[in-house]
Formats: C-alpha cells, sequence, structure tokens
C-alpha cells in the first residue's frame, strides 16, 4: 500500500507518517515544499496539471492532506486552506481517481459551541474567523468531490512536539525559560475558555483508521478529546508538571477567537462507531508528553496543518 503524506514534515503530519509507518506493507511518502519532502509539491501554487503529474508519478493507493495553514494574511489561509485541496481533490480525480483522500479540517469549523452541548457533525457550520472560513471551503470541496474521501474535524490538537504557535507550546516555552526562578511571571491573556484538546498522537491513530478501514465511510468525523476543558486547566497543569514557582497573571483579552468562542466541544460518538475510534490519552498525559520531550521537539515543524 502506497500512502502519500502532504504536510508531512509539520506537527500533526509527523506523528499521522511516523504512525502510518509502522503499517504493515504500506509504503510512506511525504509530500510537500520541505527539502526533506519525498515528492516536492505545493498545494497553494500548484497547477492542477502538474499535481495530477506528481500524483500519477506516485500512484498512491491513499492520500492523507495534513497540509495547510493557521496564521497569516486571508489570502494565505485561502490559498493553503481552499484553493490547496480543490486543486487536490482536481489532481486525484485525473490522475489516481480510486485513491482514498483523508483530509485534515478544523473544528474551528463550527463556530462556537451551542448551549455547551458536544457539537455532532450535523451541526451547522458558522466559522468566526478567515481560518475556520477556508478551512470550512477546503471541507466542501473534498465532501462534495466524486472521491473515496473524508474529512477529520480535529479539536485542539496537543501532546508531544506542539509548536510555539499554540497556547501549549508557547506556554511550555515560557515555563522552560522561567526555570526555577521564584520570582518569574508568565504573563498571559484571559485563560477562562473551554476547549476540546486531543492528543496528536490520538489523531495519528484516527489516520490510520480511516486510510485503512473498508469504505465507505462518513464524510465528516470529529476527531477531538469530546470533552470541554478550562484552558487554565491546561495552563496551571502544565506548571504543575514544570514544578513553576512563580505567578500567572492573566492581563487583558485572549486572542480574537478567544473572545468570540468561549466554549467548544465536539461530539465524537460518530467516529467511535465509523472507525472504532476514541480518544485514548487523558490531558495531563498528553501535557506530560509535551513537557518530558525537553528543549528539541520530535518532529521538525517547518510546515504542516495545526487545526485549533
Amino acid at each position: 500500500m502506497r500512502i502519500l503524506v502532504l504536510g508531512s514534515t509539520g506537527y500533526l503530519g509527523a506523528h499521522v507518517a511516523e504512525r502510518l509507518g509502522v503499517l504493515r506493507g504500506a509504503r510512506v511518502l511525504g509530500g510537500g515544499r520541505s527539502p526533506a519532502a519525498d515528492v516536492p509539491l505545493d498545494l497553494a501554487t500548484d497547477s492542477t496539471d502538474r499535481l495530477a503529474k506528481t500524483l500519477a508519478s506516485v500512484a498512491p493507493d491513499a492520500v492523507v492532506n495534513c497540509a495547510g495553514a493557521t496564521g497569516g494574511s486571508a489570502v494565505t489561509l485561502a490559498e493553503a486552506n481552499a484553493r490547496g485541496p480543490a486543486v487536490l481533490c482536481a489532481a486525484m480525480a485525473l490522475a489516481c481517481p480510486a485513491a482514498r483522500l483523508v483530509h485534515l479540517g478544523s473544528a474551528a469549523e463550527y463556530g462556537p459551541g451551542a448551549g455547551r452541548v458536544p457539537t455532532p457533525e450535523s451541526a451547522a457550520t458558522r466559522p468566526l474567523t478567515a481560518y475556520g472560513a477556508t478551512k470550512l471551503a477546503g471541507t466542501v470541496t473534498v465532501t462534495t468531490s466524486a472521491l473515496d474521501a473524508l474529512v477529520l474535524r480535529v479539536g485542539n490538537p496537543v501532546g508531544p512536539g506542539a509548536p510555539p504557535a499554540g497556547l501549549p507550546g508557547r506556554v511550555t516555552r515560557l515555563l522552560r525559560e522561567a526555570g526555577s526562578d521564584p520570582d518569574a511571571v508568565l504573563r498571559l491573556g484571559d485563560l477562562s475558555a473551554y476547549r476540546d484538546f486531543v492528543d496528536a498522537r490520538d489523531v495519528a491513530r484516527a489516520v490510520e483508521r480511516a486510510v485503512t478501514a473498508p469504505g465507505p465511510l462518513p464524510r465528516v468525523l470529529n476527531i477531538s478529546g469530546g470533552d470541554a476543558v478550562p484552558v487554565r486547566h491546561l495552563v496551571r497543569t502544565l506548571a504543575d508538571l514544570a514544578a513553576f514557582r512563580g505567578r500567572i497573571e492573566e492581563q487583558g483579552a485572549g486572542s480574537a477567537r478567544s473572545e468570540q468562542v468561549s466554549w467548544q466541544c465536539s461530539d465524537v460518538s460518530a467516529a467511535r462507531t465509523a472507525l472504532d475510534w476514541s480518544p485514548s490519552y487523558t490531558l495531563r498525559e498528553s501535557l506530560a508528553a509535551l513537557w518530558s520531550a525537553g528543549a528539541h521537539p520530535p518532529f521538525p515543524r517547518e510546515e504542516g496543518e495545526l487545526p485549533s
């Protein structure tokens, strides 16, 4: 089985490639802009014809798209998260129409949770940010294609290798810089929001199930922890693991998204039914793995998708 993982040098992509790499009889190839990629390509700029020729040369049985952008201008987000999946679907239809496509979406596509009830896949999508809107555009392209394709809507990933662009990785960096100084102060924004965290290794296991499960599969499946956790609890747990002796101060507002989406949780029962999948790591276990990974994370961070 030949599996092409796009964005394989990113946070989730590296976990996915590692997990798929131990499948018996599987050959995993990494695709992307990185010089380390086995298959050079760029979903944001490659034409459909060029990408189709690249895919034809690989002849994959499955394609996993972990590539994308979480920050930058609206144009950057649209190129990576909306144009990228559209070009990929069009190229696969030409070059490898029988291959399965597993695309990583984001819980940000839903927007704010309603009534503090876990959000099922059937819920209305009301993204409030350019990131969520462009991820939703990619999901629509994938789910309306004629391919054997599905979208895994990932919650807030955490675990070993979490990059500093996200809160867990940033707080980890700040705690390392603070060390054992009892006078150290971590100045963060408002931490009152609730988020649904999922270990990156659990995401990779879900991708493995989605790649290998017999079809047909639901077009969209939530992959998350299934529990809304106060962001403040995540920060204090990391501080406890780091034996932090200083103070944590919440100064001013948090991110714009935290203000707009104060509570978010995904219903993961459909993934349990379709993929026999459920989260296996507790949040503390994920944070312990993040902290123990050391100053040098287990995976590179040049590119790739980091849903939030």
